[in-house]
Order: C-alpha cells, then sequence, then structure tokens
C-alpha cells in the first residue's frame, strides 16, 4: 500500500503520464481478486465494503422485478442482506421470503425449492458461510435451484472468499459480494462479481470508474492491498495450508470439551470454515464473560461484531433452534492466519477462569449479581 499512500498518490483517471503506473495497479489487483475466485478481471467491481456490495447488488435486481414478486433469501443472512430486502420490498413493493435452516445451520433446500418453484421469485440471495458460526451453505445445490427456475442467483460470500475455495465457474452464481478485511486487505475496501454478460445499473453513477459500475475516485491504496490479499490467501488455499488454521480450531475445541462442563459446539462440524468456532458456555452469560476474556486480553464476541452490544439471541441462533439461554451463552471465537498454538492455549486457559468466576458469582442461570444491560 505504502507507495500509493506516499509518491504514487495520482489519480487513476488522470491524462497524465505519472498516472498510468496506477491504472496498472487497478488493473493487477483486478486480476488478482478475479484469480481467487476464478473469475475474469473484467467481472470485478471494486466498492467500498461488503455491505456496498451487498446493497447494490440486491438493489439492481429488485429494480428488475415486478410488483408482487418475491426477494428470496435465508433466515441466516447479514444484516446487510436482511435489511436493505426491508427496505427494497417496501420500496419495490416486493415480498420477502425467508427459507429456514436445520439445527446444523445449514438452508433447508426442500424448502427453497418449494419456494422457488411457486413461480414467483424475482431473485434469490443466499450466504456462501455464516457470518456467525462460520457454516458452509449448500451455495452449488441453490444455484442450481434458481438457475433450473430462471431466477437470479447472488451469494453474500464475504465470510467465504479467502477461507475456503470459491470458484465461480464450478458454482456459476450470477453476482457476489466481497469484503477485503475478511482476508486481511484493509477495512473500507470490498468487490462485487458480475457474471459476464449479466446486465447490472450502478448505484453510484457519477464520472464512470469501474467500467461505469461504480463511479467514485477509487480508494488505490485499498485496492491493491485487497488484490495482494487475494494473492497471498489464493496460494495459501492451493497449498491447503488453511488446514493449520482447522487444526488449532479443533485442537481449542477438543481442549473446551474436555476441561470445562456443559459446553457444547453449535452448527456442523463438517460443513464449516476453518476460522470459526460457535461454542456455548452453560450457566454463563455471554455478555459476562466477554468483560472476563477481555482483561485476560483474549478479544472475541457474543455473535456478528455488528451486533455487539444487543443482549438478545441473534436471529441465526434463533433460526437454528438454539433456545434463548443457550444462545446468551454463546461466543463466536475467530482464529486466522496468524494465530498460533500459543495464542490458542492461552485463550482455553482464560476460558476456563472465567467461565469458573462466572459460574461461581451467578449461583445458576441467568441470575446472580453480575448483570449486564443494554439500552435495547
Amino acid at each position: 500500500m505504502m507507495p500509493f499512500l506516499t509518491d504514487q498518490w495520482y489519480n487513476a483517471s488522470s491524462g497524465y503520464r505519472a498516472a498510468k503506473t496506477v491504472r496498472k495497479a487497478l488493473e493487477v489487483a483486478h486480476q488478482q481478486v478475479a484469480a481467487l475466485i476464478n473469475a475474469k478481471p473484467e467481472e470485478i467491481v471494486f466498492t467500498g465494503c461488503g455491505t456496498e456490495s451487498n446493497n447494490a447488488l440486491l438493489t439492481f435486481l429488485a429494480s428488475q422485478a415486478e410488483a408482487g414478486q418475491k426477494i428470496v433469501t435465508s433466515e441466516i443472512e447479514h444484516s446487510a442482506i436482511l435489511r436493505h430486502a426491508e427496505y427494497l420490498s417496501a420500496h419495490y413493493d416486493l415480498i420477502i421470503e425467508k427459507v429456514g435452516v436445520g439445527g446444523d445451520g445449514r438452508l433447508s433446500l426442500d424448502c427453497f425449492t418449494n419456494v422457488i418453484a411457486n413461480g414467483d421469485a424475482a431473485m434469490a440471495s443466499v450466504m456462501w458461510a455464516n457470518n456467525e458460526t462460520g457454516v458452509i451453505q449448500p451455495i452449488a445445490e441453490a444455484c442450481q435451484i434458481a438457475h433450473e427456475a430462471g431466477v437470479a442467483f447472488h451469494s453474500d460470500a464475504i465470510q467465504a472468499v479467502g477461507k475456503i475455495h470459491v470458484d465461480v465457474r464450478d458454482v456459476p452464481v450470477d453476482y457476489l459480494s466481497i469484503s477485503g478485511h475478511k482476508f486481511h486487505a484493509p477495512k473500507g475496501v470490498g468487490a462485487m462479481y458480475i457474471r459476464e454478460g449479466l446486465k447490472f445499473d450502478p448505484m453510484l453513477r457519477g464520472g464512470g470508474q469501474e467500467g461505469g459500475r461504480r463511479s467514485g475516485t477509487e480508494n488505490v491504496a485499498g485496492i491493491v492491498a485487497l488484490g495482494k490479499a487475494a494473492e497471498i490467501m489464493k496460494q495459501r488455499l492451493d497449498d491447503d495450508q488453511h488446514d493449520g488454521i482447522a487444526a488449532l480450531r479443533d485442537h481449542m475445541e477438543q481442549r473446551l470439551l474436555s476441561e470445562i462442563e456443559n459446553v457444547q459446539i453449535n452448527g456442523s462440524l463438517i460443513h464449516r470454515t476453518a476460522n470459526t468456532s460457535h461454542i456455548s458456555f452453560g450457566d454463563c452469560e455471554a455478555a459476562g464473560l466477554l468483560i472476563l476474556l477481555d482483561e485476560y486480553g483474549v478479544q472475541c464476541s457474543a455473535g456478528s461484531a455488528c451486533m455487539t452490544g444487543k443482549q438478545q439471541p441473534s436471529h441465526v441462533q434463533t433460526a437454528m433452534g438454539i433456545s434463548a439461554s443457550q444462545a446468551k451463552s454463546s461466543l463466536r471465537i475467530s482464529l486466522s492466519i496468524f494465530t498460533t498454538r500459543e495464542d490458542v492455549n492461552m485463550a482455553v486457559d482464560a476460558l476456563k477462569k472465567a467461565v469458573t468466576k462466572l459460574r461461581s458469582v451467578q449461583g445458576g442461570p441467568g441470575v446472580g449479581p453480575v448483570q449486564v444491560f443494554s439500552r435495547d
């Protein structure tokens, strides 16, 4: 990033010679991100974040729909999908149909098929991997079901790209969303995949950057970083280096299950990303655990980072059939390519201390002097 924050500060849209270096860097970034998902460089459009990508793609699809048609999605989508779908439903007079998931957190394909088969779907949007549980969805099957019914298919792949193999030739989604900071690029840069030959009307209009599909002066340093991160992650995935993250996650879970009573791993243990573990600690309020863990130097969350501070069960946990008490005792623990075995062991030791301390003062599920209040 540094050259584009210092010497190479030029506007890529400018006509002077020095801007050619910047334009070339953007071209390389298109190639790098495209290679990560086996797309063509011209199918990649850079955005400001994953939320923008989701919003822009759903807005376009909704604009092509007829009043009364359905936005088909799942009950476990990120708020960038669900909240925008609510807006689009009101603005375009569309109906939202949320398909449920099983106890393992995976989309019910039977229900999805039945909804799509009704013939009134304008679009379908299903996330590739869930942001709270890491559970990987049956995207290939869902995409095929939608296409057989002539329905455009979008996937919020923000939690999948860079963590698992995502191949848009093998799974021919029409549109796909990416966020850079999910695989170590900076926050504030994302991308859209728009399959070649498909129509798209931009949400941002102006100078015609990104092939006229996303106007606005490019965040060159962020885009270059996203490209480099994509290149690094592709190499890691090709070399199966993410298996090491899964091994650390499994080691962590095995220690927690064997050394702490009343612990449960939530979601599919087979279909999930290597870096995410969703765990319930019985008779412990997650809010209290987070406070203690933070004091011990362990940073995790009670669900999506976007929902921090909201002490009610998340919509993802509710959809999976997780009880309210279990949901309030659940943590999302994430690992990365930089996590070491020492980090994991330190986190487990901290969790043991936190759980023991919290259970000793609570005196039972949700009872005792440890209370965490929210304004909501």
